[in-house]
């Protein structure tokens, strides 16, 4: 058979498997990659106690999967490039060690170290109360483990590996979401997609909310490395990331106690939808892509956090449902999708890095066909109808 598939994790059947790996042998060979490897392995000790890790490998990009912490990317590598950022979270803490409500609801911190992890599903952005209802930062889905995780090898045409993992986020007398994950590199390639399904299991339409917090650090950040995102319009998020409007697009260096900006950017995509948002460092050598469906994610914000190192130097490069507002606020400006029951919502993106100077500009090239001769409005203060807030 063309596509072989090993269930690691099944909770209504009892399986998991604690270690294990697949490599090329007589009826699993991807014809564009002789050094590809799937293993899984259960990390003991510390905050780390209990959770799966599941590292994908096609022999040029390798990532780290986390089912136990929402089917989070921890981090990878192309060729020499490793993905990641230095968090001082320093590795993987189990949901069970995470007490959302801490420090006034912001405890979602206490695990964040991700270089891909997703806010929402019931809410995200800031703590606080919306209509009686305590909701804390980001939400809950990249606190909850996949409660059914599968891998697959694809041996046909050039070959492909995957991990797919389903996480429910459900509750008695609030909404009851499946979110069905795959996760796929193709032998040889410097991409993963990543296909998010997201069903209303409930009996009546809830609102989804859904970002996809996207951290790079070192060495795609560093002094004078800049962001590029074809957009209609960019606005900050609030007066202190007013004050650096003007160089919004380049970052700094490490500096003790910076205080956080972000952008909010209405995306530009192409006649398909698609759109890449690019961070390049300061040669132009070493670059980190997010493409993503605008169709179905209509908003970005990039996160520009550039403190010390010890406290983590990172930029978030955003795609999503909604801008990380206060979920009344996002329901004010109607960005809030309603999802009928049994239906589903898709979500569909893509990770590449480019690590020489001739992929860069190719990527950049797309950036600049996709704005086109189109100028986007830059806002100096924060608007409205992007922050509502401010209003």
């Amino acid at each position: 058979m063309a596509i072989q598939t090993l269930v690691l994790t099944d909770a209504d059947s009892g399986v998991h498997l604690d270690h294990g790996e697949l490599r090329p042998n007589s009826r699993l060979n991807l014809a564009g990659s002789a050094n590809w490897s799937i293993r899984w392995r259960t990390l003991r000790g510390g905050v780390s106690e209990g959770v799966d890790v599941v590292e994908l490998d096609n022999g040029d990009l390798s990532l780290s999967i986390l089912p136990t912490r929402g089917m989070g990317i921890w981090k990878g590598r192309f060729h020499d490039l490793p993905l990641e950022w230095k968090s001082p979270v320093e590795r993987p803490v189990h949901p069970a060690y995470v007490n959302q409500l801490d420090r006034g609801g912001i405890g979602w911190l206490h695990g964040f170290n991700e270089l891909l992890c997703r806010c929402g599903l019931a809410f995200l952005g800031p703590p606080g109360d919306d209509n009686g209802e305590r909701i804390t930062l980001h939400g809950r889905i990249a606190n909850l483990p996949a409660h059914r995780v599968e891998v697959r090898v694809d041996t046909s045409g050039r070959g492909s590996l995957e991990v797919v993992g389903i996480v429910d986020e459900c509750s008695m007398f609030g909404p009851r979401w499946r979110m069905t994950s795959t996760i796929r590199l193709e032998a040889g390639s410097s991409r993963c997609s990543i296909v998010d399904e997201i069903t209303n299991l409930g009996g009546r339409a809830s609102e989804l909310s859904l970002l996809y917090h996207i951290n790079v650090g070192r060495p795609f950040l560093e002094p004078y490395a800049s962001y590029s995102v074809p957009s209609i319009e960019v606005a900050p998020r609030d007066a202190r990331a007013a004050e650096g409007i003007e160089t919004h697009s380049i970052y700094g260096a490490p500096v003790a106690g910076f205080a956080e900006q972000a952008y909010f950017h209405t995306p530009l995509g192409g006649a398909d939808g698609w759109t890449t948002a690019l961070l390049s460092n300061a040669s132009g050598h070493a670059a980190f892509a997010v493409h993503f469906q605008t169709r179905q994610l209509p908003t970005f914000t990039v996160w520009k956090n550039t403190v010390a190192e010890a406290d983590g130097y990172v930029t978030g490069l955003e795609p999503g449902i909604v801008f990380p507002n206060f979920r009344a606020d996002e329901r004010k400006m109607g960005r809030l999708p309603l999802i009928q029951p049994g239906h589903t919502y898709k979500s569909e993106l893509a990770l590449e890095v480019a690590d020489t100077l001739e992929s860069v500009r190719r990527i950049q090239e797309r950036v600049h066909q996709l704005q086109g001769g189109a100028t986007p409005v830059i806002h100096p203060q924060p608007i409205a109808r992007l922050t509502p807030s401010a209003g």
